[in-house]
């Protein structure tokens, strides 16, 4: 399998905080890899860094190619990020999200129905305020706008925080199918570290900013250490 991303000795943070301490690691075309850490461990800002929503020092390359410059750059070149917290525009409808995430894409109107079937619930709110939506439904919208872009590689950060395990189930039901019938690369940022282990064939562990752990995510569930630390055991 070739490495879609790779990031090496990445290093990024925030004003004088730095956060990441030369963080290397690899996405294979196709592949799902999970990133585990406690709170504080740098998850997010490396979501943030590759999707050039933070400056950041160190080598990304995307297919090949160098990463580089602002978010949009960043997804014309085919990575996309849900970010933590529902990541939607809450002041525009439903419909208008997912346009604004397809914006750097053409064929808007074809995207938007196949989301629409996949979350018909959206199809039935396509003209509502995207604010005033529950936390599950905005959360797909989250998804379906990011994927809007048509991704080589989706990046979420926890998707499913604050959700019913039922919403949880059908967003990750959704993920794994993206993966085996579009082909789209995962990169997870999860609090349910079990469901994302499952999905994942890798994985990396992050303590204080640094690579912890690597390898593949069977062994990681049945590192002792690790079920005692993220899998509730």
């Amino acid at each position: 399998m070739s490495d879609l991303l790779e990031v090496e000795r990445l290093v990024a943070g925030y004003g004088q905080a730095q956060v990441l301490h030369g963080i290397d690691l690899t996405v294979g075309a196709g592949e799902v890899v999970v990133v585990l850490g406690a709170n504080g461990a740098g998850k997010t800002t490396l979501m943030r860094a590759i999707a050039g929503l933070l400056p950041s020092r160190g080598t990304i390359a995307f297919a090949g190619q160098p990463l580089g410059g602002r978010a949009e750059a960043v997804v014309r070149q085919g990575i996309s990020l849900v970010p933590q917290g529902r990541g939607t525009f809450t002041a525009l409808t439903v419909e208008e999200n997912l346009r604004v995430g397809a914006a750097v894409r053409g064929r808007e109107k074809i995207d938007v129905e196949r989301w629409y079937g996949v979350f018909p619930v959206l199809k039935a709110r396509a003209k509502q305020i995207a604010g005033t939506l529950s936390g599950g439904e905005q959360q797909m919208l989250a998804v379906a706008r990011a994927l809007m872009s048509r991704p080589q590689l989706l990046l979420c950060d926890e998707i499913s925080l604050g959700l019913a395990p039922k919403i949880v189930a059908e967003l990750f039901a959704v993920l794994r199918d993206i993966n085996r019938e579009d082909g789209t690369a995962l990169l997870l940022v999860e609090q349910n570290a079990e469901l994302a282990l499952d999905l994942a064939g890798r994985a990396y562990l992050l303590e204080v900013g640094r690579v912890a752990g690597h390898g593949p995510a069977a062994e990681f569930r049945d590192n002792d250490a690790v079920r005692r630390a993220y899998l509730g055991y």
